[in-house]
């Protein structure tokens, strides 16, 4: 692990796995160019991010893309999370059009540039995927909580991409059935993705939690916009909890509270709300 500019930089152990594995069979000049393609689709995500004001802690470097933590608190918007998302694939798909440009200038070896296209677009599009860590699916987990609440979003999106990456296990398990060989790299892959679904389902409690804290950044936003608060109607005998979940990722929401007969008896700003559910 290194550090730069306040970035931790790490190997993933499926990584050190495949370096492994890459030296035992004579392809360390493969892995060499694999690690290369990787660290700079990951570097665009660094960048993205920190040209969004956010605050990168650090970044796991993985054989098909990374994970990068990050601390936004509060103040990553919907559309800065896609652009940081799409910036990874962005970088394949300039290294492709520049090795594209040194093979038709007749320059470099054939091969090479053959196999460093297929690796970009491999990772690219293997990264697209709708399936969370993969940048397709924070970009589909970003578009769901502009229009639905993020408690939902963090609730469906997790458990779309568990599934999903059932889906990739059982893929990387199917040749057996038909006597052949196994998927490894598949199979580990998918592994990968579904112990961290789990992990972050198991902890998606704490992740709505740091959004409720941060929701300052959200009245900061409308107050400076001038944007129209986003009502919620809900009854005097709904829980508090159940009303949170109603929350919107990029929306200031005021509350109205309906009596029994259904007339408003009060409106109540959410920081209150927020103010009373964590008993401050």
């Amino acid at each position: 692990m290194i550090r730069i500019k306040g970035i931790e930089l790490s190997l993933h152990p499926l990584f050190v796995l495949i370096m492994l594995f890459s030296v035992l069979t004579g392809q360390f000049l493969e892995l060499l160019t694999l690690f290369t393609i990787v660290l700079i689709h990951e570097l665009g995500h660094v960048c993205a991010a920190l040209l969004a004001g956010v605050t990168v802690k650090s970044v796991q470097l993985l054989p098909f893309g990374g994970v990068a933590v990050i601390e936004d608190h509060g103040r990553l918007t919907a559309g800065k999370e896609i652009a940081i998302a799409l910036a990874g694939p962005l970088q394949n798909g300039i290294l492709m059009l520049f090795a594209w440009l040194v093979g038709s200038l007749g320059l470099g070896n054939e091969a090479f540039l053959n196999y460093f296209i297929e690796a970009n677009a491999i990772i690219a599009l293997f990264n697209l995927l709708p399936i969370l860590p993969l940048d397709g699916g924070k970009v589909l987990r970003a578009a769901t909580s502009v229009i639905c609440p993020y408690y939902f979003t963090l609730l469906w999106c997790g458990r779309l991409s568990i599934a999903a990456s059932v889906l990739v296990v059982v893929y990387a398990l199917l040749p057996l059935g038909a006597g052949g060989g196994l998927r490894l790299n598949v199979l580990m892959i998918g592994a990968f993705l579904l112990y961290s679904n789990v992990t972050d389902q198991r902890n998606m409690p704490y992740v709505f939690m740091a959004f409720l804290m941060n929701r300052e950044a959200v009245y900061e936003r409308h107050l400076l916009t001038g944007t129209v608060a986003s009502p919620i109607v809900a009854k005097a005998a709904k829980p508090l909890d159940a009303i949170l979940r109603l929350f919107k990722r990029n929306q200031y929401h005021l509350v109205y509270v309906l009596n029994r007969e259904g007339d408003v008896v009060a409106v109540v700003p959410e920081q209150r709300l927020i103010s009373s559910y964590f008993g401050m």
